[in-house]
């Protein structure tokens, strides 16, 4: 991949899933790239099997065999303060480990290689995206540089900017971050108007 492609990517970061698109001219249409398993979505999941770090199906695949070690809900954590009354009800259902850091952030405790490792959801994210990121250059079959990414409407400053600083550590220029019903809505009407026989059209998108 030795060229850098001029086509910005749309991420759609989600809670529990996640996916990568980009707008084509040539097919006058949105398409969503599948990952390595031909899947559209990917499981925003993070994991480890003692050996390497897992992410997407590998790493939700693990979470029967070894919940304590797999990472899911990191954008609950986002631009979180560890002492938030939802944070903490959320913590109590996890089955694994998020600590306080410095400044009340939320730190999430991974043990790796028999290592407990400490991680920013700024970090597990990155991961996330990264693997995004890959699955649009495995498709485009060159380096891909420039996302927007969509984020919740009611995400704070503080979300809105750790999710940016995921962007970041992923390697992805993010040019904007969009509303999710903003990204839905504007997603819907490009492939009504390319494509209005797809029959997944009112479900492809949002996730």
């Amino acid at each position: 991949m030795s060229s850098v492609t001029t086509t910005p990517v749309g991420i759609d970061l989600g809670t529990t899933y996640s996916c990568v698109a980009a707008w084509f001219d040539q097919h006058d249409r949105v398409e969503i790239f599948p990952n390595e398993q031909g899947y559209m979505i990917t499981p925003s999941y993070v994991a480890s099997n003692g050996r390497d770090l897992l992410v997407g199906e590998s790493a939700k695949n693990h979470v029967t065999r070894n919940p304590t070690r797999t990472i899911f809900d990191v954008k609950r954590l986002m631009g979180s303060r560890f002492s938030d009354t939802r944070l903490q009800q959320d913590i109590q259902s996890w089955p694994f480990k998020v600590i306080k850091g410095s400044n009340d952030k939320p730190v999430i405790v991974l043990e790796h290689m028999g290592v407990d490792m400490e991680f920013s959801p700024e970090e597990i994210s990155s991961m996330i995206l990264k693997k995004l990121k890959e699955v649009a250059e495995t498709f485009l079959r060159t380096t891909v540089r420039d996302a927007v990414i969509t984020v919740p409407a009611y995400f704070s400053d503080k979300q809105r900017q750790a999710t940016k600083v995921a962007g970041t550590l992923a390697g992805l220029n993010v040019m904007r971050l969009i509303n999710e019903p903003t990204s839905a809505a504007i997603a819907y009407g490009l492939d009504k108007f390319s494509d209005p026989n797809h029959p997944n059209q009112k479900k492809r998108f949002h996730i």
